[in-house]
């Protein structure tokens, strides 16, 4: 990895530009704070709840067998809201940094389909470590599909089921209490361990293991850039922190 030498006056978005600019193999962790400034909601925290419910009482698989058409009812009201949304600027500016270098590769938390409707080539289509909104898949069989029609949750019988062997389908999301896809983790690892620099934009950075893939980064000799609207335990580490919106700092950061 070539880096920059920096004078002591660089600004911090200067140093920032210089280490992405200077890496070879770039990777990038979005999370919530990506989609902020879309009007995607918050469904977890204060101001999550749905009716009397929490996203931690609905995303789990007890609460599916429990009852499968509540769970149901909850993510078809989700797709009905994140559908009237739309990617906003940090997401364009991502996936045209995607597509125009190969080595540059998003890996993002989020399950709102936002990164895949800015990317206009699959090349730009980001890691989903933790599924997504907009897919289903059969709790039977290993059949996973493209998903964005409404979920019709009158009763158990009018639920998602797997076209290929009939059974009740599950929103294709990881829960609470389950763990990531063996092979995405895998990838998402791989990528960050050889990755030059890493920018990590509106994560929290308190979520497991996606909150270490920076550190693999760092501990391999690579550069850490944070872009966030406040400190999270990441900050401390980072090589380069941005403070503001993502909508505002992307561009801005990766522009030619």
């Amino acid at each position: 990895m070539s880096r920059a030498v920096e004078a002591p006056d660089t600004q911090p978005i200067d140093r920032a530009r210089a280490l992405l600019r200077g890496a070879h193999h770039v990777v990038v962790l979005t999370g919530a704070g990506v989609s902020a400034e879309s009007g995607v909601p918050t469904f977890r925290g204060a101001g999550g709840l749905w009716r009397q419910y929490r996203a931690e009482d609905l995303a789990t698989p007890h609460a599916f067998a429990r009852d499968a058409r509540l769970v149901w009812e909850w993510y078809g009201w989700r797709r009905t809201i994140v559908s009237g949304c739309a990617p906003n600027a940090a997401h364009h500016a991502l996936a045209a940094a995607a597509l125009s270098h190969a080595d540059f590769r998003i890996i993002t938390q989020n399950v709102d389909g936002l990164h895949a409707r800015a990317a206009r080539e699959p090349r730009a289509i980001p890691l989903e470590l933790h599924g997504s909104l907009y897919r289903t898949r059969c709790t039977r069989c290993a059949h996973r599909w493209d998903d964005r029609s409404t979920v019709d949750a009158t009763s158990g019988d009018t639920l998602p089921h797997c076209d290929a062997c009939g059974a009740l389908a599950r929103p294709d999301i990881v829960w609470f209490g389950e763990a990531l896809d063996d092979a995405v983790l895998g990838e998402a690892m791989t990528l960050a361990a050889n990755a030059d620099a890493c920018l990590v934009v509106g994560t929290s950075a308190l979520v497991h293991p996606a909150a270490g893939l920076a550190d693999l980064t760092r501990r391999n000799g690579g550069s850490v850039v944070e872009v966030n609207v406040e400190d999270t335990p990441l900050t401390g580490s980072a090589t380069v922190v941005l403070r503001g919106t993502a909508a505002t700092i992307v561009p801005d950061l990766l522009a030619s």
